[in-house]
């Protein structure tokens, strides 16, 4: 049976520094192997550190540059980004980035890309909107990070991985505010949506492609489930 699946893909991943065409390639054939049983992706994409050198740079020559302001920079990064994900899939992708987020699109295309949409949250947000919209359960959110952590492991050493969380945990971790440019494992706002609407958040190690194919195969993988 096909399904509908939507992921969050961090712009750290499209873009660590300079593009990384490598990993775009192995993404790439992942989804187009996945997609070959009728399966339909929705991909959102994320700033990165193109966002977060476009808001230091706004910062510096404007102190006093407001959040709204910074968020219209990074969701701009988001676009861009989008635009070569959606390139990359070609006539398997829906002609356009998709708008709102809380609207879907009717399309025989198996790969939707979409991108940030709004100020006062991150793409994170937009994928969860995108997930409501096409009535899919599970976002995955492929970052830098392997595992969720019970406390930021940069700062406290006795930090311990978590393969599985509750909404509430979780959501004291990444609190209850967006700060454009935040480093935190999924966006606050986006979290406090998806445990509204009983979602489930898998946070998968992008980098590590064998093991997202092995989640999508439905085998065991390495990550941390929140529901």
């Amino acid at each position: 049976m096909s399904k509908t699946i939507v992921m969050s893909l961090g712009g750290s991943l499209i873009a660590p520094e300079d593009l990384d065409v490598n990993f775009l390639k192995k993404f790439r054939q992942v989804i187009l192997d996945y997609i070959k049983n009728g399966n339909k992706v929705v991909i959102i994409t994320g700033g990165g550190n193109t966002s977060r050198h476009h808001q230091i740079a706004a910062r510096t020559v404007n102190a006093k540059v407001s959040s709204r302001d910074l968020d219209w920079v990074g969701i701009a990064s988001t676009r861009l980004n989008a635009e070569l994900v959606s390139a990359i899939f070609g006539d398997y992708a829906y002609e356009s980035i998709l708008g709102d987020p809380a609207k879907s699109v009717k399309t025989s295309r198996r790969v939707i890309v979409g991108a940030g949409y709004l100020p006062g949250s991150s793409s994170d947000k937009d994928a969860v909107l995108a997930a409501k919209a096409f009535g899919a359960k599970t976002v995955i959110n492929l970052s830098n990070i392997t595992y969720v952590y019970d406390k930021d492991p940069k700062k406290f050493k006795d930090a311990k991985p978590q393969k599985q969380m509750g909404w509430p945990a979780f959501r004291k971790i990444v609190g209850n505010v967006w700060v454009p440019g935040a480093h935190v494992p999924f966006d606050p706002i986006a979290s406090k949506l998806a445990q509204k609407w009983r979602m489930e958040l898998v946070v998968l190690n992008g980098s590590n492609l064998v093991n997202l194919k092995k989640f999508l195969a439905g085998k065991k993988f390495v990550g941390t489930v929140i529901k």
